[in-house]
């Protein structure tokens, strides 16, 4: 049984579980009164219904292929099964190719056996799983089915399991977050036992270069962080120059002046700029943008003062800003209609003028959704790479001048991690360093932003 065939089969039968239960809190009722709606006694039971088969399968699917792995390294020789893991795996690479029609050439019988017992126990697994998953679901439903009575208090068990089910994807968020940390923390950990991390936060110098392994001779490497960091915030800086008080203006004539037809049709138009792929834009900012800029610089003679180059951070800044302008203006475009209509009265009727009501109540009310918009657009450029690669490059260069080329942290996180790397040399966990380096300022920023919150809120009753 397929798993795609498994799946609707759950499905029906989840749905068949809720109209039973509905019937069978209907036919008991008889002349008594429920004490839940009929709907949550049929809820009860496709809850009952799902929940073991969705575990089951779950585990089904985190135990299958070892235990298969498992018994298929019963066919193979005795020498083999005593062979160095990495060997072992080799071997099993080649079985499972053989067993998907994926192998070229002549295979030697063992493994020709252990593809046909792979592929024989895969079967058996799925035809086992469908009918174990299926008789768990049918199982689950009959015992809240027969457990129905009039006095059964359905909603609060119903509403019990869903409480249960928010606090474990709550869990799940929250460790999800905490192993990312603590990962990228241990590998950081081990790369600043290579690198002293003065080196690695005060060095003017990046050019991760070492061998990665002993037997390789490598240049001189340098892991001195600081031009990743001025380049990062070179670009983030031009590109909030230009989303900043664009989005924020437009939020403000879009919601306070913009007559509602012309709002209707330019606003779900400055959202499309949010859903155009980062490629696009890279192309944009590659081809168009950043020739533009040199051929300006070049033509008003600032070749002359300053190092101009076809790849800039001028130009994946510009690119970066026109793209998260709908970052800022769709989120203070809702806050700020949010406000309540009845402090702007209030301010009117104080005679204020439509600009000193925005300036003076609408845009204190509205601050911190405003601020989160900023911080959300401030996280999406420090994160972006595919326009700073293809407008900026990847000279690390530390720099003030933004008609040079520079990097970002992000655009070295990639080019570290790219290809054939050992996990255990400084060059590589290198990037496990600046993706710390990247979560602390994100930390930071959060920080910054509740005290300005905090601070410059106006609170209303």
């Amino acid at each position: 049984m397929s798993i795609s065939v498994l799946l609707v089969g759950m499905g029906l039968m989840m749905v068949a579980a809720f109209f039973l239960g509905r019937g069978r809190s209907l036919a008991v009722a008889g002349e008594q009164r429920l004490n839940s709606l009929p709907s949550f006694y049929g809820i009860l039971t496709a809850l009952w219904s799902i929940l073991p088969g969705i575990a089951l399968l779950g585990l089904w699917s985190i135990f299958d292929s070892n235990l298969i792995e498992y018994a298929a390294l019963k066919h193979l020789p005795e020498a083999l099964q005593g062979a160095p893991e990495s060997e072992l795996g080799l071997v099993m690479n080649q079985i499972y190719n053989i067993a998907n029609d994926k192998y070229v050439g002549e295979a030697p019988v063992y493994m020709i056996e252990a593809a046909n017992a792979i592929i024989s126990m895969q079967k058996q697994s799925a035809w086992l799983q469908g009918v174990i998953v299926l008789a768990a679901m049918f199982i689950g439903a009959a015992v809240v089915w027969f457990a129905i009575n009039p006095q059964m208090k359905a909603r609060n068990r119903v509403e019990s399991l869903f409480r249960v089910g928010l606090l474990a994807c709550a869990c799940i968020a929250i460790l999800t977050t905490l192993g990312i940390l603590l990962s990228v923390l241990f590998e950081s950990l081990r790369f600043f036992q290579s690198v002293p991390i003065t080196e690695f936060l005060f060095g003017t110098t990046w050019s991760p270069q070492g061998a990665l392994r002993a037997d390789q001779a490598a240049s001189e490497s340098s892991f001195g962080a600081v031009p990743l960091f001025a380049g990062t915030l070179l670009i983030a800086g031009i590109a909030m120059i230009i989303a900043v008080p664009t989005g924020l203006m437009a939020a403000i004539y879009l919601s306070e002046y913009a007559p509602q037809r012309f709002r209707s049709i330019v606003k779900p138009l400055l959202e499309v700029l949010a859903g155009v792929p980062t490629v696009v834009y890279g192309f944009f900012a590659a081809l168009t943008v950043a020739p533009l800029i040199r051929d300006i610089a070049v033509s008003i003679g600032l070749n002359e003062y300053v190092n101009v180059t076809s790849e800039s951070a001028l130009a994946a800044g510009l690119v970066m800003g026109v793209m998260i302008i709908p970052f800022v203006s769709s989120l203070s475009d809702d806050v700020i209609n949010a406000v309540p209509q009845s402090l702007r009265d209030g301010s009117f009727g104080l005679g204020a003028t439509p600009s000193e009501t925005i300036k003076q109540v609408v845009i204190p009310a509205a601050l911190p959704g405003i601020v989160g918009g900023i911080l959300l657009a401030v996280s999406r450029a420090i994160g972006e790479t595919m326009i700073v690669v293809m407008a900026a490059g990847l000279a690390a260069n530390l720099t003030a001048n933004p008609l040079d080329s520079v990097t970002t942290v992000t655009v070295q996180i990639v080019t570290l991690l790219v290809g054939d790397q050992e996990f255990d040399s400084p060059k590589t966990l290198a990037a496990f360093a600046l993706g710390l380096m990247l979560f602390i300022t994100t930390l930071a920023l959060n920080y910054v932003a509740l005290h300005v919150v905090k601070k410059y809120r106006e609170q209303y009753d």
